[in-house]
C-alpha cells in the first residue's frame, strides 16, 4: 500500500535553505513533497523556487495552505522563536534551523505551545543521523570501548564577524543568544546526546573579551573598542567552557570558542575502559576526511580508521552547487530529520529530533551561562531520550528504509 507523501514548505530562503531544499527535493525521498518556499526578500525565494522547481510563496500562503503539514523555519536565529510560534499557531508541524530559540524562555514557550496543540516540533542540527555518527553510535553500543567514562567536545574557531563591518540585514548578529554558543553548541550537544543520552547537571564559565577592538581595516571604527551592546542587547559570549554530568554517569566537557583562528579545530571523543572513540567535525555527516577512528586497549599507538556501517555520508565537496554559487554545506544531508518527521507522522511514532532534544540543547547553553553568574551547579529540567539509531547497511536509494525503521 502506497503512503501519501507529506507536503512540506520552507520559510526563509537564505544561505542554508539551499542544502535543505537540495536534500528534500533531489534526495529521492518518497515521503516528502516540497510545495514551495518564501522569504521577506522576494528575489531570494524566487531564485530558490526556480532552481528547485517549486512554488514561490508568501509566508501567509504557506501558513494558510491546509495541505502543508510541515513548515521548515530557516530564518535568522533571532527570528526562530517568533516564526516558529506563528507556524504552530497556524496548526502546522515545525522543523527549525538551529537553535530552537535565542533564549531558553523563547524555546520553552514554543515547546509548551506545540505540546498544547498536539503538533510536532523539531530542530536542527541533524548531523548525528549521518554515516560517521551512526557508525560511532553502533561502535559504542556494541562495546567497542568498554564502559564510557569521559567525553570531550570542542569547537575552536575564529569569527571575523565580531570585528568586521556589520551587515545591515543582520541587526542582531553578535548579540546575546546569537554567537558561537548557540550557533555551534547544538552540533556538539546533539552528538553527545545521541551517543550518551541526556545530561543531568551542568556548570561552567562563559564570557566575551570586552577589551577587543575592530580588527577589520574596512570597518569605519577600525582599531576602536568593539560595541558591548548590539541592537540594545548585550554582546553574546564568545568563549564557553562547560562541565557536563550525563545521566548514565559519564562526565563530559563542552568548549566553544570563537576568539581563535582558522583553520577551525573541532574535537569529539569518548574515552572508555577499553578504548578511545574519536569522531569527526559534527558540522558534517561523514566522509571526505571526516572519519571515525578507534584506539583499543593494548594498542595505544595504533589508530584504526573504521569503515562506515551506515549511509548518508556527505557528497563530493568538489562538485559545485546547482546554483553555480557558493552555498554553505551544499554537499550535506541537512534536512534528514525532516524526512524522519514525515515518516513519524505517517507511522504514528516519535520523531528523532524531538522537541525535548531541541530544548535540552538550549537549556544546557543557558544553564552554563547561569552557572558562571551564580556559581551554582544547575540540574537540568529537560530529559530527552537518545534518538533511536538508524538501521545499518543501507546505502543509495535504499537509505530511506534506514530512517523508517522504528
Amino acid at each position: 500500500m502506497s503512503i501519501k507523501p507529506v507536503k512540506v514548505a520552507l520559510i526563509g530562503s537564505g544561505n542554508i535553505s539551499y542544502t535543505y531544499l537540495n536534500t528534500l527535493v533531489n534526495g529521492g525521498f518518497s515521503i516528502i513533497d516540497v510545495v514551495g518556499c518564501s522569504d521577506l526578500i522576494p528575489e531570494r525565494s524566487k531564485a530558490r523556487a526556480e532552481l528547485f522547481g517549486i512554488r514561490q510563496m508568501t509566508n501567509e500562503e504557506i501558513l494558510n495552505d491546509p495541505e502543508i503539514e510541515i513548515v521548515i523555519n530557516t530564518t535568522q536565529l533571532w527570528n526562530h522563536s517568533a516564526v516558529t510560534r506563528q507556524i504552530l499557531e497556524a496548526g502546522k508541524n515545525v522543523y527549525s534551523e538551529k537553535a530552537m530559540g535565542d533564549t531558553y524562555e523563547g524555546a520553552k514557550a514554543n515547546y509548551d505551545l506545540a505540546a498544547s496543540k498536539g503538533l510536532r516540533l523539531g530542530c536542527a542540527p541533524d548531523c548525528y543521523m549521518g554515516s560517521a555518527f551512526q557508525t560511532a553510535r553502533k561502535l559504542l553500543d556494541d562495546g567497542a570501548i568498554g564502559k564510557p567514562l569521559i567525553a570531550h567536545a570542542m569547537c575552536y574557531r575564529g569569527y571575523n564577524s565580531h570585528y568586521a563591518a556589520g551587515d545591515p540585514a543582520d541587526p542582531k548578529a553578535g548579540s546575546q543568544g546569537t554567537t558561537i554558543t548557540y550557533d555551534m553548541g547544538g552540533y556538539y550537544i546533539n552528538i553527545l546526546v545521541n551517543m550518551l543520552g541526556a545530561v543531568n547537571r551542568v556548570s561552567g564559565f562563559t564570557r566575551f573579551y570586552s577589551d577587543r577592538v575592530y580588527e577589520n581595516p574596512r570597518h569605519p571604527r577600525y582599531k576602536s573598542p568593539v560595541d558591548l551592546e548590539i541592537g540594545g542587547e548585550p554582546r553574546g559570549d564568545s568563549v564557553m567552557l562547560g562541565s557536563l554530568e550525563f545521566q548514565n554517569g559519564v562526565y563530559g566537557s563542552l568548549t566553544l570558542c570563537s576568539e581563535g583562528f582558522f583553520p577551525e579545530t573541532p574535537r569529539m571523543e569518548i574515552l572508555g575502559t577499553e578504548g578511545i572513540l574519536t569522531m569527526p567535525d559534527p558540522n558534517f555527516f561523514g566522509g571526505w576526511d571526516n572519519q571515525v577512528t578507534l584506539v583499543r586497549t593494548g594498542n595505544p599507538n595504533e589508530v584504526f580508521r573504521v569503515p562506515f556501517t551506515h549511509g548518508f555520508s556527505d557528497t563530493d565537496p568538489n562538485v559545485p552547487a546547482l546554483s553555480g554559487k557558493r552555498e554553505p554545506c551544499h554537499n550535506s544531508w541537512r534536512g534528514l530529520a525532516v524526512v524522519d518527521m514525515a515518516w513519524a507522522i505517517r507511522r504514528g511514532r516519535p520523531h528523532r529530533s524531538s522537541p525535548d532534544l531541541a530544548l535540552h540543547t538550549v537549556e544546557i547553553i543557558d544553564a552554563i551561562e547561569k552557572s558562571c553568574k551564580d556559581n551554582q551547579v544547575h540540574t537540568m529540567q529537560s530529559r530527552p531520550e537518545r534518538p533511536a539509531p538508524l538501521a545499518p547497511g543501507f546505502f543509495g536509494p535504499m537509505a530511506e528504509t534506514s530512517i523508517d525503521n522504528i
